[in-house]
């Protein structure tokens, strides 16, 4: 997995009128547990836009007055009308603990069934994963170069080496659609 640094200032107050002004400063509450304890720190916004505005899932190496720390983000909360990051919660590592977490999906090859028409309608772009950090690739890699018209690949499918998908076995990861004016040759 890619890593990406952040570095966070210790939240003195905690509640919502301290989360407004930091807020309104340019800055993002956030939570980081999952060690010793819990950390109340804030981080720039653009900052966090980067790392999760981004297709890829990204192990942060959280800075606050010194101490580092390796988390994912776990939860964050979103303005429901302006889509601003509201909080984030990031979930401290180790390498000798499983994580979960989502990865994104990459799909590899041509399908015979889109150059016979058909369209590649992704149902997932993330699969839920566990395992060692150590053991996550950075994406979930999917062969298309054998999906027919009308075919899907299903989660089952997927080979995960060292780690587990989460998803259930029979979700639809990818179909390819056949059209209405092949429907009949197909």
């Amino acid at each position: 997995m890619k890593t990406v640094q952040l570095s966070g200032s210790v939240r003195r107050n905690v509640g919502k009128k301290d989360a407004a002004v930091l807020r309104s400063a340019g800055y993002v509450p956030c939570v980081l547990y999952g060690g010793s304890g819990q950390t109340h720190f804030y981080a720039v916004a653009y900052d966090l836009e980067q790392i999760i505005n981004s297709p890829d899932t990204y192990v942060v190496e959280v800075e606050v007055e010194g101490k580092k720390s390796k988390a994912i983000i776990q939860e964050k909360q979103f303005h429901p009308v302006s889509d601003a990051i509201m909080h984030v919660d990031f979930m401290e590592v180790t390498e000798d603990k499983p994580v979960k977490t989502q990865l994104p999906v990459a799909y590899i090859g041509t399908s015979p069934g889109v150059r016979a028409g058909g369209k590649l309608v992704t149902n997932m772009r993330r699969l839920k994963v566990k395992g060692l950090l150590a053991n996550l690739p950075e994406r979930i890699t999917i062969d298309i170069s054998q999906l027919e018209l009308g075919k899907v690949i299903r989660v089952k499918e997927v080979q995960a080496e060292n780690y587990q998908i989460l998803d259930a076995p029979n979700n639809p990861i990818c179909i390819i659609n056949v059209p209405r004016g092949l429907r009949g040759n197909a």
